[in-house]
């Protein structure tokens, strides 16, 4: 099975609907283009109506909307929207974070000890990962159960990440995002909703998390977001049809299909 777009996952994801949040840029805009590319129709979301709205002008079979992720009305009004002029959401996508830059412009060079992050910057991060991925599953999993199933897929890190030194509270929002996808799975297993987990397998894949005067050394390891997008595409086709509460790592994801392949086969 191949992990590479072929043509007839182009001719299957003709006919799904994908809202992904915080999806104007990085990881989030890398998956937006390959599954509009691999024909999905994708709702394109941020905090930026306007942002929203051109990053999607520039994609095939794409609209933009506004979404403020911590918030339960912007969540609930921008799903009705999308639910509406997609005529349903096969797949979430929760993407939307902050980097550390946010509370530390210089983590990478001064890591900084968790007791000198601002409450707010802390708050700032938590809401958008953790919470924005609660209310974003909150709201969405009761539609489609109710009109009859679908698929989240949550976006996380590397361990190594959650609990590296100075990474307060960005590690930590992963490690949370993370346990609450295990409990969601729990709570739908046996239901026509799936619940996955994917994340890219290297350190700092968003340049725009990265200091621009960051160590070239540094900024050489970054991974480019397109990364991940083979194994989203694959997560919107038939052939994921059935996984469930999976963790898949980007850069492995070959690998990690032909093991799952040869243990089904």
């Amino acid at each position: 099975m191949s992990a590479v777009p072929t043509d007839n996952n182009v001719r299957e994801l003709a006919a799904k609907t994908v809202l992904i949040t915080g999806a104007t840029s990085g990881l989030g805009l890398a998956m937006a283009r390959a599954l509009a590319q691999a024909g999905a129709t994708v709702a394109v979301t941020g905090r930026s109506g306007d942002r929203a709205r051109e990053i999607a002008a520039g994609l095939p079979n794409a609209i933009g909307i506004e979404l403020e992720v911590r918030d339960e009305s912007s969540v609930a009004h921008a799903v009705g929207e999308a639910w509406s002029k997609l005529g349903g959401i096969d797949m979430l996508v929760n993407n939307a974070g902050i980097g550390m830059r946010t509370v530390n412009p210089r983590f990478l060079e001064e890591p900084q000890p968790f007791w000198k992050v601002t409450p707010a910057g802390f708050r700032d991060v938590v809401e958008t990962k953790l919470t924005g991925c609660f209310l974003m599953a909150r709201e969405i999993t009761p539609l489609m159960l109710e009109h009859g199933g679908g698929r989240i897929v949550n976006i996380s890190m590397n361990q190594q990440t959650m609990v590296r030194r100075g990474f307060v509270p960005y590690g930590p929002s992963g490690a949370a995002v993370e346990a609450l996808s295990r409990v969601i799975a729990a709570d739908l297993a046996g239901s026509s909703v799936t619940v996955n987990i994917l994340l890219p397998g290297g350190r700092g894949t968003l340049t725009r998390m990265v200091p621009d005067d960051a160590p070239a050394e540094a900024r050489a390891r970054l991974l480019d977001p397109a990364v991940v997008g083979p194994p989203i595409v694959w997560l919107a086709s038939r052939q994921a049809t059935g996984t469930h509460n999976a963790r898949i790592t980007a850069t492995e994801f070959k690998s990690w299909l032909r093991e799952r392949d040869n243990a089904t086969a």
